[in-house]
């Protein structure tokens, strides 16, 4: 007989984690685990991810095992290539099945991605136990039509009856993927990480794990603003628009520019930076309140209900950051950087706003609500 790929001689709690796509849904995803794993060592956890996304690669070198399943999205622009779309949806509709009966876990959690629809539709129909957690104060469809199926919604902002039964909802607060309660004592370390002048204040650009046009498109077309600064730049292009980035440069590290694809260690990135700048997607935001540095929001307006500029709007109307609307980046967000560099009360001001709006341990807390449902 086919040796069970799941099984163990020993019956521990089991864990199906779902969901990525982004690093705003990976991280988090990861957070939970290791908060599980925290509560109990002997847990046994899987994620399920999206082949070719960026959890194929995040989760394993966390330490965790993943499935991947050929679901994609949607698309909008070419409705002919929606066939082949369905077509793999029903594939990794019968893939998550084969998976939840292999592994049989106590509780399926989704955490958002073209994953999570899949598994926790099949979990549901199983009678598997159901969590999701919501990051963002808009829910997208896929959730309001999980919430059916879930037994408890672990939420980050006020206000969520509207998208899900109020006696579903926990507020928990968005996991982030690490604490950063210790980032003063690495500064010195973070420097040399990546070979920046500890005499020289660093202006941290952040677009999210995949990139952000608008933030990359304005440092580019400001390059000469940049290099006359007395600031060191280290920037995150994602791997979208790393090699167009790079077009400009002769080397990788050039003069007060440090250009980056992905920063793998942003614990240091985070050590470093003086002022950040940023997209407004509700996992940076709660590691951005974690952290307590001057931010600078560029909401993108390519997300559904423009939930990021509700986001990014929340922390302006508390003096917790600025906000550049995406269309005023271009013109007005290089300049708004540098004079903050100066602006030592502003941002005095802006990081005790930030810092006190951080909320801590969700990720602990999201995972006392999972070891809930199994006892249940």
């Amino acid at each position: 007989m086919r040796e069970k790929k799941f099984m163990n001689q020993q019956r521990h709690k089991r864990v199906i984690i779902t969901g990525g796509g982004t690093g705003g849904h990976v991280f988090p995803a990861i957070s939970i685990a290791n908060a599980l794993r925290k509560i109990d060592k002997d847990i046994e956890i899987l994620f399920v991810g999206a082949e070719g996304k960026m959890e194929m690669e995040k989760v394993p070198a966390a330490g965790y095992r993943i499935v991947g399943l050929p679901v994609a999205g949607i698309s909008r622009k070419n409705i002919l290539k929606n066939f082949s779309v369905l077509i793999k949806l029903l594939k990794s509709l019968s893939l998550a099945k084969k998976t939840l009966r292999e592994f049989k876990p106590d509780v399926a959690v989704g955490v958002g991605g073209y994953a999570s629809g899949p598994v926790l539709n099949q979990a549901g129909k199983m009678g598997i136990p159901v969590l999701i957690q919501e990051q963002n104060g808009y829910a997208g469809v896929t959730n309001k039509l999980l919430a059916k199926k879930a037994s408890a919604i672990c939420v980050a902002y006020d206000g969520m009856e509207k998208y899900f039964p109020a006696e579903k909802i926990i507020k928990t607060g968005n996991p982030v993927r690490q604490n950063f309660d210790n980032l003063g004592s690495l500064k010195e370390d973070a420097f040399r990480f990546f070979g920046l002048n500890d005499s020289l204040p660093v202006i941290l650009i952040l677009g999210g794990s995949l990139g952000a046009k608008t933030i990359n498109k304005c440092l580019s077309n400001n390059l000469e603003a940049l290099r006359n600064s007395d600031c060191q730049w280290l920037w995150q292009t994602g791997k979208y628009y790393y090699d167009d980035v790079m077009k400009l440069f002769p080397v990788k590290a050039a003069g007060n520019i440090s250009v980056h694809s992905f920063i793998d260690r942003m614990d240091f990135a985070f050590a470093a930076a003086g002022i950040i700048i940023s997209r407004a997607g509700a996992g940076t935001i709660s590691e951005l309140c974690l952290v307590g540095k001057p931010v600078i929001l560029v909401p993108s307006p390519n997300v559904a209900e423009d939930h990021q500029t509700r986001n990014a709007m929340a922390l302006a109307r508390k003096n917790a950051a600025i906000v550049i609307p995406d269309g005023m980046a271009e013109k007005s967000l290089v300049n708004e950087a540098i004079n903050l560099v100066s602006d030592n009360q502003k941002k005095k001001t802006l990081s005790q706003n930030i810092a006190g709006m951080a909320e801590r341990d969700a990720d602990m807390r999201i995972a006392r609500e999972v070891l809930k449902l199994i006892k249940e």
